[in-house]
């Protein structure tokens, strides 16, 4: 490779040509979103984040800034800020890996492999390792609330509005078509 740039449009187009649904932030080529799947056999199947990706001036040889728009439940997971605590990504990140790796490897890796022992997410982790089915069963109300399919990329506005219900809403009685209130 000649220079990074060069290798970030490559890398860029690599995971556009893929499955991957890429969404450019500015004009240039170092911000963007990208929706990724949760991994199937997982609690996080179904589900449906919106990763935010910085690639800094010396990528490939320094990692990307990776982190989930939406909220998820996770013991590696910043609720808040969605900041990813990944050692590949953070400590031991090579200029061999790519950012197809990052979204076919180890992000799917950290949800399936959580690491209760690192966590940016005290209260998952400690649920993790205390009571494995109900820390499940949080992940999924979260992917239920937080990540559905339908959601990504729609701003609150759009949501609200007539032309977004779904065959579901539209069919339902009239007091749930007056708009349901604020949780």
């Amino acid at each position: 490779m000649s220079s990074p740039s060069k290798r970030r449009e490559m890398d860029l187009m690599k995971l556009m040509m893929g499955d991957y649904k890429v969404e450019m932030i500015n004009d240039g080529m170092q911000e963007f979103y990208v929706d990724f799947h949760g991994p199937s056999e997982s609690p996080y199947h179904g589900g449906v984040w919106r990763i935010r990706v910085e690639l800094p001036d010396a990528y490939p040889y320094k990692s990307p800034s990776i982190g989930f728009v939406n909220k998820i439940y996770h013991p590696n997971v910043d609720e808040m800020s969605g900041s990813v605590c990944l050692d590949v990504i953070n400590q031991t990140w090579s200029p061999m890996f790519d950012l197809v790796n990052v979204f076919e490897v180890f992000l799917p890796q950290l949800l399936l492999y959580p690491n209760p022992s690192d966590p940016l997410n005290g209260e998952a982790a400690a649920l993790m390792m205390r009571d494995r089915a109900a820390y499940e069963q949080r992940v999924k109300e979260y992917r239920e609330k937080y990540a559905k399919p339908e959601d990504i990329g729609a701003a609150p506005e759009e949501k609200s509005s007539d032309e977004e219900l779904s065959e579901d809403e539209s069919d339902s009685s009239d007091e749930q078509v007056a708009g349901k209130a604020d949780p």
